[in-house]
């Protein structure tokens, strides 16, 4: 029988369920590379660069163990643009018996896929992405009737399954989560270990001169590209986290300097997500860093709580939630994306450093991304689709099933209560704890009001004093709303004046091609 295989963007695993009954003798591997994938949203042009790069290069391993490729280039003469035309032409110059494909990451795919038997004439057989640790089918078991989906339940559940950092059924250590140990500031003479960073190849040189001349009006600078392409360099990033990185991360997970990206965190994300790296393999490769003394059992805790954990629940939540998830709206947040969001040109420190660094290399560790650039999102009242089309567009890890839960749920409360049990909202007291950032700005983290006042503080007061009739009922918000109770109202209508002004100031988005978002 002869089988078209064929193979997304961001399905890079030898051990993929479309490939594993591969007959060389007869089968073909499919890999188009197709301009609706580069412009659905307008990615950052390091994510287009990082994935054609690393398809040629995987489909450059197949052809060396054998198998015969069918790869269209995004310049190809012809070339539809599309999966469904790309795969339509395919099935025309093969004559196949069948098509396999494992399914998509997105929703949209989902869409597509599902329609390619008919459009194409052919049997498509539809795999299951079992790279991941929980598929679909079992997390809708696991959600079952539940009345709330948490992740710490989730996580506890995978622990038990999988039998990591678990004796007879109890967590190493006696403790499940050892958040509270993952949130020390960065001490001013901690020694950062370099970043895992790669020279591009022949390979890469000639994608990013393609990126260049056909995405030159997408966000994002596209040199220093850095970023490992095969499986070989992603393997490399992982042994240089394990052994110089994960003895810290689980206390500085949460920790920001003015000027640094990487810190001790992995940035393996971008290499999971295209499937270089399996997330067992990253998971069992911390243990076995934690069983030979190597790292603590906080840090390795922490990292496997991001993997099997959040990594794992956020991609359950979607597929059970969509297509109606991406359309909620807790707080009716209407205000459109402020056009620093692209430019970077702000006061606020932290926000100009998180942005810069995300326009410099696709790239900020999670809590830049939550509790600056998101939180700030939150207070303000940003649109979620807005800011959720944002987040898709300027990381080199964003593919949607990952992006929209921890965004519209996790960052900002859009789901009303689905993924967090209450708001990630925050002033300038957190950040100032974290960072240096504050240190270095023209507002004062410590001011509520007032001409010097860091905006996050009265956005923050203002953001609770709109949404007390949500939030209060929240036994989770008791603290904040006791501390709301002792202000005078003269201090909530200068909070609330200042708020109103200050959003007011804020110019409307500019895509990077100068058109309005939306």
């Amino acid at each position: 029988m002869k089988t078209l295989r064929l193979i997304l963007g961001d399905q890079l695993s030898r051990q993929i369920s479309s490939l594993r009954d591969l007959d060389a003798r007869s089968d073909i591997v499919l890999m188009v590379e197709v301009h609706d994938e580069t412009v659905y949203v307008r990615h950052h042009r390091q994510k287009i660069a990082l994935t054609l790069s690393a398809m040629r290069h995987f489909a450059r391993s197949l052809r060396e163990e054998g198998v015969t490729v069918d790869y269209v280039t995004l310049d190809a003469p012809g070339n539809a643009g599309s999966f469904t035309g790309e795969l339509r032409r395919a099935v025309q110059r093969h004559a196949p018996d069948r098509v396999a494909v494992t399914e998509p990451g997105e929703w949209r795919v989902w869409e597509q896929m599902r329609q390619w038997q008919t459009l194409c004439g052919v049997p498509v057989e539809i795999r299951e992405d079992d790279r991941f640790l929980c598929s679909r089918q079992e997390f809708a078991q696991w959600a079952g009737s539940r009345r709330h989906l948490r992740m710490e339940n989730f996580y506890r559940y995978m622990r038990r399954k999988t039998g990591w950092l678990v004796r007879n059924g109890q967590p190493e250590g006696g403790q499940w989560n050892y958040d509270r140990q993952n949130r020390k500031p960065l001490p001013r003479n901690i020694a950062l270990p370099p970043p895992c960073r790669f020279a591009p190849d022949a390979v890469t040189r000639e994608t990013l001169a393609l990126v260049a001349d056909r995405f030159s009006d997408h966000f994002g600078e596209l040199e220093p590209f850095g970023w490992g392409v095969t499986r070989a360099q992603a393997l490399q990033a992982l042994d240089r986290f394990l052994s110089g990185s994960l003895p810290f991360f689980g206390d500085y997970q949460d920790a920001m300097r003015s000027g640094e990206t990487f810190l001790f965190h992995s940035a393996l994300s971008p290499y999971l997500n295209l499937g270089l790296l399996l997330p067992a393999e990253v998971c069992l490769g911390a243990l076995e860093a934690y069983r030979q003394g190597a790292a603590p059992l906080h840090a390795v805790e922490g990292f496997l709580r991001q993997i099997v954990g959040w990594r794992e629940y956020v991609r359950g939540i979607y597929w059970l939630k969509m297509p109606a998830y991406r359309d909620t709206n807790f707080f009716q947040a209407d205000r459109p994306l402020p056009s620093f969001y692209w430019t970077g040109d702000t006061d606020m420190r932290c926000l100009k450093e998180a942005i810069e660094t995300t326009r410099r290399h696709a790239y900020a560790h999670h809590i830049q991304r939550l509790m600056v650039t998101g939180n700030f999102a939150l207070l303000a009242g940003i649109a979620p689709q807005e800011v959720e089309e944002w987040y898709l567009i300027v990381y080199a890890d964003a593919y949607e099933w990952v992006e929209l839960p921890n965004t519209h749920g996790m960052a900002l409360h859009a789901d009303g209560g689905v993924l967090g049990s209450k708001p990630y909202a925050a002033s300038g007291a957190y950040i100032d704890r974290m960072s240096d950032y504050c240190s270095r700005c023209v507002y004062d983290p410590k001011a509520r009001t007032g001409p010097d006042a860091c905006p996050f503080n009265y956005l923050y007061w203002n953001f609770l004093m709109a949404h007390e009739t949500r939030l209060k009922p929240n036994p989770r918000m008791s603290l904040p709303y006791q501390s709301l109770a002792r202000l005078s109202l003269e201090e909530r209508e200068r909070i609330r004046w200042q708020a109103e002004a200050f959003l007011s100031s804020l110019s409307p988005s500019k895509l990077p091609d100068g058109q309005d978002a939306g």
